[in-house]
């Protein structure tokens, strides 16, 4: 594994994600102050508070604070937008200079950074592929009728955000319509959940929108396809999430669970409606919709939540017949991946949100997740797009409440700005949304062969879907398709000749310098650049971020005679069943435009077809965009296919090699992947009957005073697999503690289950001390099973520090004007923690606001009385200063009162009186 970014994802993403309450109360002494931001203390820590001038929107990515450029955890947005925070115990937030707000995909850009380069064609003008006849975007022979039902904001108790939530949805019914029907569902990601005039100060509570505001109705924004599909006689709801948009911030995943739960409460529903009725609609739709044929869409956040929610029914064994999902623009958080389902992943090349296309993982963990995977997979990458506008209620002009575009930088700029020529329109996007969405679920549910072309790689296209540039990845259900070679580990010894290597690559590391270098070293990483939001298959997931990504061969070549070459054998030469050969490649990171290089394939009598990639296919053409700091241009493996009937002439009974030649360029570097013959069929997919691993939660475990002691996870199957089963188990923290202190040591583990195996166990190692300290959160996560699929992947546990907290004295103060007047404090023993007391002063014979004020006294008309007294983490020692104020009379010492109330932000049962004296200046 070769990702260097994992230190930093592992303490600021990796820990179930536990941000700051909503702003207001609670807070200890200001430590540190900006124009807009400010650091206080609290009894459990520090609390970062960033204040900005205009309402920042909800978006999938997640939102972090980040002191000095380094982020420092997930925050928490205050319903008006305007607000966030952050509890944490890091003591880097002690020397801030500066507090900023960045987004969990785009760490370490460089924003100002953003210029355009051409790096090849131009891809307005990038070939389209054969229009097809039958058109997925095409208006059906069935009216829609158009309905909705709202049984309340909080009706069902999701235990995904320990919250209820709303059970609303819209639904579109092909009228007149016969028999049961599919059922698709879709659902919408994360935006803002309630739009208006929010009061002052925010609510803590706000779910449901309060006084002023009224719910952002996302769920309308979907027509398009919905009534696409429901016009072909499909049953579509689109159903509203904004209760866990309001609450998944505080959730252990961000909300993928309380997203799967909530589309299975909606399907209950249905399960009622569609066998014996009831409110709101009766009998209406009793006999009409077909469960055992459902389909999800997931956009955004969504995204990550319909695989989940695929994965908690067949946990609940399979009750729904979910056959199809499709995640648009996703978030992939945790590594979860979906056998056995048909699936397509749609990845808007413009993407402003989940910019570094995350969502990729969904296909490559997939691929080869189970062995005979029935399911036809594919992704789509359609350029142009960004991430809002496959939604009217996030587009400006068609949206209710306030949205934008996501993509940011010069509107100018190709390919992604506003006003490029690459650019999508909002009404462009919406139609390829609405093609490749309704093109999916009539294939994988209606079972449309002619709609095969569409998602089978090879470049076919939806009339309706314009002047999109769409490229589409795919793989053929294992029952028809042959892999070669899958790519994704070394070669055999005397697979390549001539001037040309072959290694694997796996992963991403980060390149301090702009200048790209494509890496060399065999199973080392596959790329190298400031930016890991650049490399979608390489890039580390925010919960589990030294889980191993997807491997490729990164073929690399100075001379025209290299050849790499895969041998078939014997029993499966014939490739007659088959109707293409196909692979997945990319540029290297070296090449300016475009490389290319020979596809020989060749037969038993050595008779021979050589076709150049660049007559296939734009694979190995960069894709557009800026390079060096910045999100552009991506590096993302592409289809290359070859029609058998391309093969004139060979001997299809009996092809014995396929070669690869660098005989195109003198020199040049390339990554492929996933070698195969194949047929574009269709899914045989049902809930997956795969074993489900779970780990459990260990609740809270003390530190100890010495030594190390383990926290035993265990990981279990649900039953005893005939093959072996693969899982990574990866350990984090949210909480950054020196390793010299108490703690939880992270930990990275491949599980491997062989044959009747069902219980693993996985140690944790925790260090102890005798040193006061906050309590450490520490998750263990289950990631990209082979084998198996997930069900409870997180286990979480509380590491309570166990040791007494120090005792503290404070004497009196005393200073001279003009000065402070410093009270000494000190600790029996240092601690972890920041410490501090906390009182309220009282004149004396000196007199508040005239002679002396409080340190957080800002010098306005009303004398602020409240003060602070603070020791630093691993100090024994400090002070509280008050300021002594100066005039020019000749008088004896004066006094003053501090009356210290809290330690740490814990009320003292017996308050102390403290004096001040003040001395005159001499």
């Amino acid at each position: 594994m070769a990702i260097t970014v994992a230190a930093l994802l592992s303490t600021t993403l990796s820990a179930p994600v536990q941000a700051g309450p909503e702003p207001g109360g609670g807070t200890g002494p200001a430590i540190r102050t900006g124009d807009d931001w400010s650091i206080d203390a609290t009894g459990n820590g520090l609390r970062i508070t960033l204040r900005l001038p205009a309402a920042v929107a909800l978006r999938a990515a997640l939102p972090m604070l980040a002191v000095d450029g380094r982020p420092l955890g997930v925050a928490r947005q205050s319903g008006d937008g305007k607000t966030l925070t952050l509890d944490t115990s890091d003591p880097a937030a002690l020397t801030a200079k500066k507090v900023e707000l960045v987004w969990s995909t785009e760490l370490g850009q460089d924003k100002s950074a953003r210029r355009s380069l051409d790096t090849g064609a131009d891809w307005s003008k990038a070939p389209q592929g054969k229009a097809l006849a039958t058109d997925p975007g095409s208006t059906g022979k069935y009216k829609v009728g158009i309905s909705e039902y709202n049984l309340g904001d909080e009706v069902i108790y999701l235990s995904g955000i320990k919250a209820k939530s709303e059970l609303r949805a819209k639904v579109y019914t092909p009228a007149g319509a016969t028999g049961r029907r599919p059922l698709v569902v879709l659902l919408h990601g994360r935006h803002g959940y309630c739009h208006g005039t929010w009061p002052a100060p925010a609510p803590a509570k706000t779910w449901p929108c309060p006084t002023g505001t009224k719910p952002v109705p996302s769920y309308r924004g979907y027509d398009a396809p919905a009534n696409a599909l429901a016009s072909h006689g499909y049953q579509v709801i689109s159903i509203s999430s904004n209760a866990i948009n309001a609450h998944d911030n505080d959730a252990f995943d961000a909300g993928a669970l309380a997203r799967a739960e909530l589309i299975l409460a909606h399907l209950e529903l249905w399960k009622k409606w569609s066998t014996i009725g009831g409110a709101p609609f009766g009998k209406a739709y009793v006999g009409k919709v077909d469960l055992t044929k459902i389909g999800l869409m997931g956009h955004s956040r969504g995204g990550e939540g319909v695989v989940r929610a695929a994965l908690l029914n067949a946990e609940r064994g399979g009750k729904y017949g979910i056959r199809a999902v499709l995640p648009l623009a996703p978030v992939d958080f945790a590594r979860a991946n979906l056998p056995g389902t048909a699936m397509s992943v749609i990845l808007p090349y413009c993407d402003g949100d989940v910019s570094d296309l995350q969502g990729q993982h969904f296909h490559d963990d997939t691929m080869y997740a189970a062995s005979g995977d029935k399911a036809a997979r594919s992704t789509v990458l359609v350029m142009g797009a960004n991430h809002n506008y496959f939604n009217t209620e996030w587009t400006p002009g068609t949206s209710e409440a306030p949205s934008g575009d996501d993509w940011w930088g010069d509107e100018t700029a190709e390919p992604c700005g506003a006003k490029a020529k690459m650019r999508l329109t909002p009404a462009e996007q919406l139609a390829v949304g609405r093609a490749y969405i309704a093109g999916f679920f009539r294939l994988e549910l209606g079972r449309e062969t002619a709609l095969l072309p569409l998602l089978d790689g090879s470049n076919a296209r939806a009339a309706s879907a314009g002047r999109a540039i769409t490229r589409v990845v795919a793989q053929a259900p294992a029952t028809s398709r042959y892999d070669v070679s899958r790519l994704d580990r070394p070669l055999p010894p005397g697979s390549v000749s001539g001037q040309a290597t072959a290694t694997e690559c796996t992963g991403w590391v980060f390149a301090a310098n702009a200048a790209l270098k494509t890496p060399t070293a065999s199973a080392g990483p596959c790329a190298a650049d400031r930016n890991f939001g650049r490399f979608p298959h390489w890039t580390p997931a925010a919960f589990s971020p030294e889980a191993p990504t997807t491997s490729a061969i990164l073929l690399k070549w100075t001379g025209t005679d290299g050849v790499v070459r895969f041998a078939l054998p014997a029993e499966l030469r014939d490739v007659r069943r088959f109707a293409a050969l196909s692979f997945r490649a990319a540029p290297g990171l070296d090449v300016k435009q475009q490389t290319d290089f020979t596809v020989r394939v060749v037969d038993g009598k050595n008779k021979s077809v050589d076709l150049p990639v660049s007559a296939l296919s734009d694979a190995l053409a960069q894709l557009p965009g800026a390079t060096g700091d910045d999100l552009l241009p991506k590096t993302m493996l592409r289809s290359v296919r070859i029609p058998l009937a391309a093969l004139k002439g060979l001997d299809l009974t009996d092809v014995r090699a396929v070669e690869f030649r660098t005989d195109k360029a003198a020199a040049g570097s390339a990554y492929i992947s996933n070698l195969a013959f194949s047929k574009p069929s269709l899914s045989i997919s049902e809930p997956s009957k795969l074993p489900q691993l779970s780990v459990n939660d260990l609740g809270t475990i003390k530190e100890g005073d010495s030594g190390t002691q383990t926290l035993t996870y265990t990981v279990k199957l649900s039953r005893p697999s005939t093959v072996p089963v693969t899982v990574n188990a990866e350990s984090n923290t949210q909480d950054v503690q020196p390793s010299a202190r108490a703690g939880a040591t992270p930990l990275v583990r491949k599980l491997v289950f062989k044959p009747g195996q069902t219980t693993q166990q996985v140690s944790v190692p925790v260090s102890g001390n005798t040193r006061d300290g906050y309590d450490q959160r520490l998750s263990l996560v289950l990631s990209a099973p082979t084998g198996a699929i997930l069900a409870r992947s997180f286990g979480q546990t509380t590491v309570l520090d166990d040791d007494p907290e120090p005792t503290f004295t404070v004497g009196d103060g005393e200073g001279t004007e003009d000065g402070l007047v410093r009270f000494p404090i000190k600790l029996s023993a240092p601690t972890d923690k920041f410490f501090y007391l906390s009182g309220e002063l009282a004149s004396g014979t000196a007199i508040l606001g005239k002679d002396f004020r409080s340190s957080q006294d800002p010098g306005g008309p009303d004398p602020v009385t409240t003060q602070f007294g603070t020791i630093d983490q691993d100090q024994t020692e400090g002070w509280a200063e008050v300021p002594a104020l100066t005039d020019t009379e000749t008088e004896p010492d004066e006094k003053f009162i501090w009356k210290v109330t809290e330690v740490s932000g814990k009320p003292l049962a017996t308050p102390l009186t403290l004096t001040g004296t003040i001395h005159d200046k001499p």
